[in-house]
Protein backbone atom coordinates (compact mmCIF):
# COMPACT_ATOMS: atom_id res chain seq x y z
CA UNK A 1 0.00 0.00 0.00
CA UNK A 2 1.41 3.53 -0.77
CA UNK A 3 1.74 6.44 1.41
CA UNK A 4 -0.82 7.91 0.16
CA UNK A 5 -3.58 5.40 0.05
CA UNK A 6 -2.78 4.78 3.89
CA UNK A 7 -2.90 8.82 4.41
CA UNK A 8 -6.20 8.49 2.68
CA UNK A 9 -7.58 5.95 4.56
CA UNK A 10 -5.95 7.17 7.68
CA UNK A 11 -7.54 10.61 7.38
CA UNK A 12 -10.86 8.37 6.05
CA UNK A 13 -10.87 6.92 9.82
CA UNK A 14 -9.77 9.48 12.24
CA UNK A 15 -13.23 11.43 10.65
CA UNK A 16 -15.15 8.26 11.65
CA UNK A 17 -13.35 8.70 15.03
CA UNK A 18 -13.98 12.50 15.62
CA UNK A 19 -17.70 11.78 14.13
CA UNK A 20 -18.30 9.19 16.52
CA UNK A 21 -17.96 11.93 19.55
CA UNK A 22 -13.64 12.44 20.06
CA UNK A 23 -13.74 15.72 22.25
CA UNK A 24 -11.73 18.60 21.08
CA UNK A 25 -8.87 19.85 23.30
CA UNK A 26 -9.30 22.55 25.16
CA UNK A 27 -7.18 25.18 23.45
CA UNK A 28 -6.84 29.18 23.15
CA UNK A 29 -7.11 29.11 19.33
CA UNK A 30 -7.05 33.09 18.57
CA UNK A 31 -4.61 33.81 21.60
CA UNK A 32 -2.04 35.56 19.19
CA UNK A 33 -2.86 39.53 19.63
CA UNK A 34 -2.27 40.75 15.85
CA UNK A 35 -2.76 44.48 14.89
CA UNK A 36 -5.83 44.67 13.19
CA UNK A 37 -4.56 48.13 11.27
CA UNK A 38 -2.17 46.60 8.76
CA UNK A 39 -1.01 49.05 5.67
CA UNK A 40 -1.58 47.54 2.09
CA UNK A 41 0.78 47.91 -0.52
CA UNK A 42 0.75 47.06 -4.32
CA UNK A 43 -2.69 45.46 -5.54
CA UNK A 44 -5.30 46.59 -3.03
CA UNK A 45 -3.66 50.23 -1.63
CA UNK A 46 -5.87 52.56 -3.38
CA UNK A 47 -8.69 50.40 -0.80
CA UNK A 48 -10.76 49.30 -3.97
CA UNK A 49 -9.55 46.41 -5.29
CA UNK A 50 -12.54 46.24 -7.96
CA UNK A 51 -11.55 49.63 -9.44
CA UNK A 52 -7.97 48.04 -9.81
CA UNK A 53 -8.62 45.03 -12.13
CA UNK A 54 -11.16 47.21 -14.03
CA UNK A 55 -13.97 45.52 -12.90
CA UNK A 56 -16.86 48.20 -11.71
CA UNK A 57 -18.43 47.87 -9.08
CA UNK A 58 -22.16 48.40 -8.51
CA UNK A 59 -24.91 49.69 -6.18
CA UNK A 60 -26.92 46.67 -5.38
CA UNK A 61 -31.23 46.94 -5.56
CA UNK A 62 -31.28 43.05 -6.81
CA UNK A 63 -30.77 41.16 -3.36
CA UNK A 64 -28.51 38.52 -2.40
CA UNK A 65 -27.63 37.33 -6.01
CA UNK A 66 -25.12 34.89 -6.34
CA UNK A 67 -24.21 37.03 -9.41
CA UNK A 68 -23.32 39.86 -7.74
CA UNK A 69 -21.51 38.07 -4.66
CA UNK A 70 -24.23 37.43 -2.56
CA UNK A 71 -23.86 39.98 0.46
CA UNK A 72 -21.41 42.39 2.30
CA UNK A 73 -19.72 41.24 5.39
CA UNK A 74 -19.58 42.41 8.61
CA UNK A 75 -16.74 43.52 10.18
CA UNK A 76 -16.63 41.72 13.58
CA UNK A 77 -17.24 38.65 10.69
CA UNK A 78 -14.26 39.98 9.34
CA UNK A 79 -12.27 40.07 12.53
CA UNK A 80 -12.66 36.68 13.59
CA UNK A 81 -12.18 35.06 10.30
CA UNK A 82 -8.59 37.08 9.89
CA UNK A 83 -8.30 35.49 13.57
CA UNK A 84 -8.86 31.87 12.31
CA UNK A 85 -6.98 32.37 9.21
CA UNK A 86 -3.68 32.69 11.76
CA UNK A 87 -3.80 29.43 12.73
CA UNK A 88 -3.74 25.36 11.45
CA UNK A 89 -6.37 23.07 12.76
CA UNK A 90 -7.92 19.79 11.85
CA UNK A 91 -10.88 20.32 9.41
CA UNK A 92 -13.01 17.91 10.11
CA UNK A 93 -12.36 18.28 13.82
CA UNK A 94 -13.42 21.99 13.03
CA UNK A 95 -16.20 20.95 11.19
CA UNK A 96 -17.81 18.41 14.05
CA UNK A 97 -17.35 21.55 16.82
CA UNK A 98 -18.71 24.10 14.60
CA UNK A 99 -21.71 21.90 13.42
CA UNK A 100 -22.44 21.54 17.56
CA UNK A 101 -22.19 24.95 18.21
CA UNK A 102 -24.48 25.80 15.55
CA UNK A 103 -27.24 22.96 16.15
CA UNK A 104 -26.90 24.75 19.70
CA UNK A 105 -27.63 28.44 18.75
CA UNK A 106 -30.36 27.13 16.82
CA UNK A 107 -31.92 25.13 19.49
CA UNK A 108 -32.11 22.09 16.96
CA UNK A 109 -33.77 18.86 17.91
CA UNK A 110 -32.17 16.37 19.52
CA UNK A 111 -29.92 13.88 17.05
CA UNK A 112 -29.28 17.19 14.64
CA UNK A 113 -26.72 18.81 13.84
CA UNK A 114 -25.29 21.30 11.33
CA UNK A 115 -22.34 21.18 8.50
CA UNK A 116 -20.51 24.15 6.84
CA UNK A 117 -20.12 23.38 2.96
CA UNK A 118 -19.08 25.56 0.29
CA UNK A 119 -22.68 27.13 -0.55
CA UNK A 120 -26.28 25.60 0.04
CA UNK A 121 -25.62 23.94 -3.71
CA UNK A 122 -22.33 21.98 -2.08
CA UNK A 123 -25.14 20.62 0.54
CA UNK A 124 -27.39 19.87 -1.54
CA UNK A 125 -24.55 17.42 -3.40
CA UNK A 126 -22.69 15.89 -0.12
CA UNK A 127 -26.36 15.16 1.80
CA UNK A 128 -27.75 13.14 -1.39
CA UNK A 129 -23.64 11.55 -1.61
CA UNK A 130 -24.22 10.67 2.25
CA UNK A 131 -27.41 9.41 1.73
CA UNK A 132 -26.37 6.86 -1.13
CA UNK A 133 -23.06 6.12 0.31
CA UNK A 134 -23.62 6.09 3.95
CA UNK A 135 -20.09 5.65 5.92
CA UNK A 136 -18.93 3.00 2.85
CA UNK A 137 -15.80 3.97 2.07
CA UNK A 138 -16.03 1.61 -1.23
CA UNK A 139 -19.54 3.91 -2.16
CA UNK A 140 -17.78 7.11 -1.40
CA UNK A 141 -14.93 6.16 -3.74
CA UNK A 142 -17.21 5.06 -6.60
CA UNK A 143 -19.74 7.75 -6.98
CA UNK A 144 -21.13 8.58 -9.50
CA UNK A 145 -20.92 5.11 -9.85
CA UNK A 146 -24.27 4.18 -8.19
CA UNK A 147 -23.33 0.04 -8.14
CA UNK A 148 -24.77 -1.26 -5.08
CA UNK A 149 -26.21 1.78 -4.52
CA UNK A 150 -29.86 3.42 -4.26
CA UNK A 151 -30.80 5.68 -7.35
CA UNK A 152 -33.36 7.19 -7.73
CA UNK A 153 -34.20 10.91 -6.09
CA UNK A 154 -38.38 11.44 -5.98
CA UNK A 155 -39.02 15.16 -6.51
CA UNK A 156 -42.37 17.57 -7.74
CA UNK A 157 -42.60 18.13 -11.47
CA UNK A 158 -42.83 21.82 -10.22
CA UNK A 159 -39.83 21.92 -8.31
CA UNK A 160 -37.34 21.20 -10.95
CA UNK A 161 -34.93 23.96 -11.32
CA UNK A 162 -31.23 24.42 -12.25
CA UNK A 163 -29.79 23.44 -9.18
CA UNK A 164 -30.77 19.92 -8.96
CA UNK A 165 -28.13 19.55 -11.01
CA UNK A 166 -26.44 19.03 -7.97
CA UNK A 167 -28.49 15.96 -7.50
CA UNK A 168 -27.60 14.55 -10.28
CA UNK A 169 -24.14 15.13 -10.55
CA UNK A 170 -24.44 12.36 -8.19
CA UNK A 171 -25.85 9.68 -10.81
CA UNK A 172 -28.91 9.51 -9.40
CA UNK A 173 -32.44 10.08 -11.65
CA UNK A 174 -34.74 12.02 -10.75
CA UNK A 175 -38.30 10.98 -10.84
CA UNK A 176 -41.10 13.59 -11.57
CA UNK A 177 -44.36 13.26 -10.12
CA UNK A 178 -47.14 15.71 -9.38
CA UNK A 179 -49.63 14.04 -7.31
CA UNK A 180 -49.89 12.02 -4.14
CA UNK A 181 -50.74 9.04 -5.65
CA UNK A 182 -48.07 9.28 -8.31
CA UNK A 183 -45.77 9.02 -5.49
CA UNK A 184 -47.00 5.99 -4.07
CA UNK A 185 -46.19 4.52 -7.44
CA UNK A 186 -43.05 6.35 -8.01
CA UNK A 187 -41.69 4.99 -4.15
CA UNK A 188 -39.73 1.60 -4.18
CA UNK A 189 -36.50 -0.23 -3.10
CA UNK A 190 -34.72 2.34 -5.65
CA UNK A 191 -35.71 5.43 -3.63
CA UNK A 192 -33.27 7.34 -1.94
CA UNK A 193 -34.64 10.22 -1.00
CA UNK A 194 -37.36 12.58 -1.53
CA UNK A 195 -36.38 16.56 -2.27
CA UNK A 196 -38.15 19.40 -1.70
CA UNK A 197 -37.20 22.84 -3.56
CA UNK A 198 -38.80 25.51 -1.12
CA UNK A 199 -39.16 28.51 -2.96
CA UNK A 200 -41.38 25.91 -5.41
CA UNK A 201 -43.82 25.46 -2.47
CA UNK A 202 -46.62 27.16 -4.01
CA UNK A 203 -46.42 25.64 -7.26
CA UNK A 204 -46.94 21.85 -6.41
CA UNK A 205 -49.40 19.90 -4.93
CA UNK A 206 -47.84 18.29 -2.16
CA UNK A 207 -46.88 21.30 0.47
CA UNK A 208 -43.98 22.09 2.76
CA UNK A 209 -45.54 20.73 5.90
CA UNK A 210 -46.76 17.21 4.53
CA UNK A 211 -43.81 16.17 2.34
CA UNK A 212 -41.71 14.72 5.26
CA UNK A 213 -44.90 13.42 6.38
CA UNK A 214 -45.40 11.22 3.76
CA UNK A 215 -41.38 10.57 3.35
CA UNK A 216 -41.94 9.16 7.37
CA UNK A 217 -44.53 7.09 5.71
CA UNK A 218 -41.98 5.68 3.35
CA UNK A 219 -39.24 5.28 5.29
CA UNK A 220 -37.29 7.46 3.16
CA UNK A 221 -34.79 10.26 3.56
CA UNK A 222 -36.21 13.74 3.20
CA UNK A 223 -34.11 17.09 1.70
CA UNK A 224 -35.72 20.86 1.57
CA UNK A 225 -33.08 23.38 -0.36
CA UNK A 226 -34.62 26.01 1.42
CA UNK A 227 -31.40 27.91 0.14
CA UNK A 228 -32.84 31.97 0.02
CA UNK A 229 -35.54 31.43 2.55
CA UNK A 230 -33.87 32.95 5.23
CA UNK A 231 -35.70 35.64 6.71
CA UNK A 232 -37.84 34.96 8.38
CA UNK A 233 -34.59 33.66 10.51
CA UNK A 234 -37.41 31.17 12.56
CA UNK A 235 -36.49 28.69 9.20
CA UNK A 236 -33.05 28.08 10.33
CA UNK A 237 -35.27 25.49 12.66
CA UNK A 238 -38.60 25.17 11.50
CA UNK A 239 -38.09 22.38 8.99
CA UNK A 240 -36.44 20.35 11.03
CA UNK A 241 -38.41 20.46 13.68
CA UNK A 242 -41.22 20.02 10.80
CA UNK A 243 -39.33 16.30 10.50
CA UNK A 244 -36.85 17.08 7.19
CA UNK A 245 -34.29 15.23 7.70
CA UNK A 246 -31.96 17.50 5.59
CA UNK A 247 -32.11 21.33 4.90
CA UNK A 248 -29.36 23.03 2.99
CA UNK A 249 -28.93 27.16 3.46
CA UNK A 250 -27.11 29.63 1.42
CA UNK A 251 -24.65 31.22 4.11
CA UNK A 252 -23.79 34.59 2.14
CA UNK A 253 -27.10 35.85 1.71
CA UNK A 254 -29.45 37.49 4.73
CA UNK A 255 -27.45 35.62 7.05
CA UNK A 256 -24.39 37.43 5.71
CA UNK A 257 -21.86 34.91 6.19
CA UNK A 258 -18.51 34.05 3.70
CA UNK A 259 -20.45 33.70 0.35
CA UNK A 260 -18.42 30.99 -0.44
CA UNK A 261 -20.16 29.04 2.83
CA UNK A 262 -23.75 27.53 3.26
CA UNK A 263 -25.28 24.93 5.78
CA UNK A 264 -26.22 21.43 5.59
CA UNK A 265 -28.68 21.11 8.67
CA UNK A 266 -30.12 17.68 9.50
CA UNK A 267 -29.86 14.28 11.18
CA UNK A 268 -26.22 13.52 12.68
CA UNK A 269 -25.90 10.62 11.02
CA UNK A 270 -26.67 12.02 7.73
CA UNK A 271 -24.44 15.03 8.20
CA UNK A 272 -21.46 12.84 9.25
CA UNK A 273 -21.75 10.71 5.82
CA UNK A 274 -21.90 14.34 4.30
CA UNK A 275 -18.79 15.12 5.39
CA UNK A 276 -16.92 11.96 4.60
CA UNK A 277 -18.31 12.61 1.23
CA UNK A 278 -16.87 16.01 1.19
CA UNK A 279 -13.51 18.07 1.52
CA UNK A 280 -10.67 17.97 3.07
CA UNK A 281 -11.21 14.20 1.50
CA UNK A 282 -9.82 12.87 -1.00
CA UNK A 283 -11.46 10.59 -3.87
CA UNK A 284 -14.61 12.14 -2.87
CA UNK A 285 -17.62 13.70 -5.13
CA UNK A 286 -16.87 16.70 -3.23
CA UNK A 287 -13.26 17.46 -3.09
CA UNK A 288 -13.45 20.20 -5.12
CA UNK A 289 -16.40 21.84 -3.04
CA UNK A 290 -13.97 23.12 -0.15
CA UNK A 291 -14.87 25.23 2.57
CA UNK A 292 -11.68 27.07 4.66
CA UNK A 293 -10.95 27.00 8.39
CA UNK A 294 -12.24 30.90 8.02
CA UNK A 295 -15.57 30.15 6.44
CA UNK A 296 -16.34 27.69 8.99
CA UNK A 297 -15.70 29.98 11.78
CA UNK A 298 -17.41 32.70 10.12
CA UNK A 299 -20.16 30.91 9.47
CA UNK A 300 -20.62 30.31 13.25
CA UNK A 301 -20.15 34.01 14.04
CA UNK A 302 -22.25 34.76 10.91
CA UNK A 303 -24.95 33.09 12.72
CA UNK A 304 -24.43 34.28 15.98
CA UNK A 305 -24.65 37.93 14.86
CA UNK A 306 -28.13 37.05 12.40
CA UNK A 307 -29.35 35.59 15.71
CA UNK A 308 -28.73 38.65 17.53
CA UNK A 309 -30.36 41.21 15.20
CA UNK A 310 -33.41 43.00 15.54
CA UNK A 311 -35.19 41.33 12.45
CA UNK A 312 -38.39 43.80 12.86
CA UNK A 313 -36.45 46.81 12.66
CA UNK A 314 -34.34 46.23 9.82
CA UNK A 315 -37.45 45.29 7.61
CA UNK A 316 -38.95 48.12 8.84
CA UNK A 317 -35.93 50.04 7.57
CA UNK A 318 -35.70 48.59 4.49
CA UNK A 319 -39.57 49.70 3.89
CA UNK A 320 -38.57 53.32 4.92
CA UNK A 321 -35.90 53.33 2.43
CA UNK A 322 -38.08 51.87 -0.79
CA UNK A 323 -40.47 54.46 0.50
CA UNK A 324 -38.18 57.36 0.45
CA UNK A 325 -36.98 56.18 -3.18
CA UNK A 326 -41.02 56.20 -4.06
CA UNK A 327 -41.58 59.49 -3.17
CA UNK A 328 -39.15 61.05 -5.30
CA UNK A 329 -39.39 58.66 -8.69
CA UNK A 330 -43.20 59.25 -8.14
CA UNK A 331 -42.72 62.51 -9.01
CA UNK A 332 -42.31 62.00 -12.60
CA UNK A 333 -45.04 62.24 -14.28
CA UNK A 334 -46.78 58.26 -15.12
CA UNK A 335 -44.58 56.78 -13.05
CA UNK A 336 -45.98 54.45 -10.10
CA UNK A 337 -44.80 52.05 -7.51
CA UNK A 338 -46.19 49.43 -5.06
CA UNK A 339 -44.73 47.30 -1.99
CA UNK A 340 -44.71 43.40 -1.63
CA UNK A 341 -43.07 41.41 0.44
CA UNK A 342 -42.74 37.62 -1.64
CA UNK A 343 -44.14 34.49 0.40
CA UNK A 344 -40.87 32.73 0.41
CA UNK A 345 -37.40 33.01 -0.60
CA UNK A 346 -35.91 36.89 -0.37
CA UNK A 347 -39.04 37.51 2.13
CA UNK A 348 -38.39 41.26 2.56
CA UNK A 349 -40.01 44.20 1.37
CA UNK A 350 -39.75 44.96 -2.21
CA UNK A 351 -41.30 47.88 -4.40
CA UNK A 352 -42.46 47.48 -8.08
CA UNK A 353 -41.57 50.58 -10.20
CA UNK A 354 -44.34 50.86 -13.28
CA UNK A 355 -44.79 53.54 -15.60
CA UNK A 356 -47.31 54.59 -18.41
CA UNK A 357 -45.54 53.65 -21.75
CA UNK A 358 -47.23 56.63 -23.89
CA UNK A 359 -45.35 58.94 -21.32
CA UNK A 360 -41.84 57.32 -20.93
CA UNK A 361 -40.33 55.84 -23.94
CA UNK A 362 -38.52 52.95 -22.55
CA UNK A 363 -38.55 49.32 -21.76
CA UNK A 364 -38.22 47.51 -18.14
CA UNK A 365 -35.71 45.39 -19.96
CA UNK A 366 -34.05 49.10 -21.36
CA UNK A 367 -34.16 51.03 -18.11
CA UNK A 368 -32.61 47.95 -16.61
CA UNK A 369 -29.95 47.71 -18.83
CA UNK A 370 -29.39 51.73 -18.83
CA UNK A 371 -29.09 51.88 -15.01
CA UNK A 372 -26.57 49.05 -15.32
CA UNK A 373 -24.04 51.13 -17.04
CA UNK A 374 -24.82 54.09 -15.62
CA UNK A 375 -21.84 55.63 -13.33
CA UNK A 376 -22.45 54.48 -10.61
CA UNK A 377 -23.89 51.76 -12.21
CA UNK A 378 -27.05 50.57 -10.53
CA UNK A 379 -28.43 46.67 -10.61
CA UNK A 380 -32.17 46.75 -10.30
CA UNK A 381 -34.39 43.75 -12.19
CA UNK A 382 -37.09 43.32 -14.21
CA UNK A 383 -39.62 41.58 -12.06
CA UNK A 384 -40.04 37.72 -13.31
CA UNK A 385 -43.90 37.76 -13.09
CA UNK A 386 -44.08 41.19 -12.54
CA UNK A 387 -44.03 44.58 -14.73
CA UNK A 388 -41.69 47.17 -14.66
CA UNK A 389 -38.46 47.09 -12.23
CA UNK A 390 -37.94 45.32 -9.17
CA UNK A 391 -36.24 46.93 -6.19
CA UNK A 392 -35.52 45.50 -2.68
CA UNK A 393 -33.06 47.85 -0.50
CA UNK A 394 -31.28 44.82 2.01
CA UNK A 395 -28.35 45.32 0.41
CA UNK A 396 -27.80 48.63 -0.06
CA UNK A 397 -25.47 50.56 1.51
CA UNK A 398 -25.86 53.48 3.40
CA UNK A 399 -26.86 56.56 1.49
CA UNK A 400 -27.40 54.56 -1.77
CA UNK A 401 -31.06 54.52 -1.73
CA UNK A 402 -30.52 58.12 -1.86
CA UNK A 403 -28.50 57.75 -5.55
CA UNK A 404 -30.94 55.45 -7.19
CA UNK A 405 -33.57 57.68 -6.46
CA UNK A 406 -31.81 60.19 -8.22
CA UNK A 407 -30.80 58.16 -10.91
CA UNK A 408 -34.30 57.07 -11.53
CA UNK A 409 -35.62 60.36 -11.70
CA UNK A 410 -33.34 61.38 -13.96
CA UNK A 411 -33.30 58.07 -16.32
CA UNK A 412 -37.02 58.89 -16.13
CA UNK A 413 -37.46 62.67 -17.04
CA UNK A 414 -34.66 61.87 -19.83
CA UNK A 415 -36.99 59.51 -21.65
CA UNK A 416 -40.23 61.70 -20.70
CA UNK A 417 -42.40 62.72 -23.92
Amino acid sequence: MSLKEKWNRRSFLETLAVIAGVALAPAKLFSLNRSAGTSVTGFGQSGNPYEELGVTTVINGEGTMTMLGGSVLRPELEAVMAQAGRHFVSIPDLEVAAGKRIAEMLKLPDGYTALVTSGAAAAIQSGLAGILTGDNETFIKQLPDLTGMKSEVIIQKSHRNPFDHQLRSTGVKLIEIESRDDLHKAVGPRTAMMHFTNFANAAGQIKVDEWPKLAKQYNVPCFNDAAADTPPVSHLWEYTKIGYDLVAFSGGKAIRGPQCAGLLIGRTDLVANALLNNSPHEDTLGRSQKVGKEEIVGMVKALELYLNEDHDALAKQWQDQLEGISRQITHVTGVSTSFFVPDIANHVPHMQITWDSSRISFTPQEASKLLRSSRPSIVIGTGEDRRGLVVNSFMLQPGEDKIVAQQLVKLFREHSA
